[in-house]
């Protein structure tokens, strides 16, 4: 009688179970990469007319807002973020917004290097915006080698992938924190650069890092963006800021203004009443995101190879911490308590204010959003419709 004999069942039968284990070993391979939005060979390949731009910290405050304005003007953007800081919720909305074949979203750390090889080596990027960093002064105090490792370490592995897959454009996301305590202002880009606490000394090693790494690649082009206090959300209510509660203490004080007006908080402390400053509280330059965001699209196409372009994005203007909570005390409302104490907070400085003049003569860029309260109003909005975040 015909048919096969019984090892030879059992052989096929074998056969076919470890194919099918390969099978879900490889799918569940490319599924953990985080590659969530669209099929990676959309990314992979070169397309004219269209820039592929990689956003680290993508899911954070600025960077959620930068791809926002990126996939705006037709880019294409992939996202790298840990979530460690950012919000997933970002990337949901971003993902709402863009078509398929224009963003997607890789959840790895920087300072995983067989993720950052496999990033690079599954896409064809033109160009990096750098954002991803944790960014709290007085935490920087408290925890300074995770400042190094976050920022200075992560940017070497960055820059040795950008080395190693050919990327010709890096737009580096620094901060005025480089220059610590100035003897004069307003700060230029010629003012001295001495950081006083480990997120600027961190900040500043990793632009030594790209200016020594230009010298021996003359071919990659660089920006580095120097910004100011931060603040603000997208003026269409799209995206905003939503720290981590765990991290309420060392956030920004927009932040912990809102959180008080939403009563996550008792109240609002103002740390430092001592400064040599015309009221005695620091004086601060607050930008817009939108404003940040749009120096960063304006230096992109100007980015040559061999140079480093390096512009403060300021507005000019110092507000005092006592003047910023009376704008937030106005913009919410609500019957804040505000606690002041003469202690300061670690590593803080008394006074910092740019002069944006380089990067608006050389570029055409200038602040749009420079009313505060008009800004904190777009901010405030956005919480009160995401009271409990995205």
């Amino acid at each position: 009688m015909g048919g096969w004999p019984a090892s030879s069942s059992r052989v096929s039968q074998a056969l076919l179970l470890a194919g099918c284990l390969l099978a879900a070993v490889l799918l569940f391979k490319y599924l953990s990469t985080g590659i969530s939005y669209a099929p990676p060979s959309v990314f992979s390949q070169p397309q004219k007319g269209v820039t592929h731009v990689l956003v680290t910290g993508g899911a954070g405050f600025i960077g959620s807002h930068a791809t926002l304005r990126l996939l705006s003007d037709g880019h294409r953007v992939t996202i790298v973020d840990n979530l460690s800081r950012g919000n997933l919720g970002a990337v949901r909305v971003l993902q709402r917004l863009a078509p398929a074949a224009r963003l997607q979203f890789v959840e790895a750390d920087l300072g995983d290097l067989p993720a950052v090889e496999r990033l690079f080596a599954r896409n064809h990027f033109d160009a990096v915006m750098h954002f991803a960093a944790v960014a709290f002064v007085g935490e920087s105090v408290e925890q300074p080698l995770q400042y190094y490792h976050n920022i200075t370490a992560n940017t070497l592995t960055l820059l040795e992938a950008v080395q190693r897959h050919g990327v010709k454009r890096i737009i580096y996301s620094s901060t005025c924190a480089t220059y610590g305590e100035p003897d004069t202002m307003p700060i230029t880009e010629d003012t001295p650069q001495r950081p006083i606490n480990p997120y600027g000394l961190s900040k500043k090693m990793a632009e030594d890092m790209i200016r020594d790494f230009s010298k021996a690649n003359p071919d990659i082009a660089f920006a580095i963006l120097r910004y100011f206090n931060v603040i603000g959300s997208d003026p269409e209510g799209r995206l905003g800021e939503w720290p981590r509660p765990a991290l309420r203490h060392y956030g920004r004080i927009s932040g912990a203004c809102f959180d008080a007006a939403m009563g996550h908080i008792p109240g609002l402390k103002v740390m430092g009443t001592n400064y040599p400053t015309r009221d005695g509280t620091c004086i601060r330059d607050y930008i817009h995101v939108t404003d940040l965001v749009d120096a960063h699209v304006a230096v992109l196409p100007q980015l040559q190879p061999g140079v480093i372009r390096t512009f403060n994005v300021g507005t000019g203007k110092g507000y005092s911490v006592r003047e910023f909570v009376d704008a937030c005390l106005k913009v919410t409302g609500k019957p804040i308590k505000v606690v002041e104490q003469a202690e300061r907070r670690p590593g803080d400085y008394a006074e910092v204010f740019s002069d944006p003049s380089k990067i608006q003569r050389e570029l055409g860029w200038q602040a749009r959003f420079t009313d505060l309260e008009e800004n904190l109003r777009m901010a405030w909005a956005w919480r009160k419709e995401h009271p409990s975040g995205y």
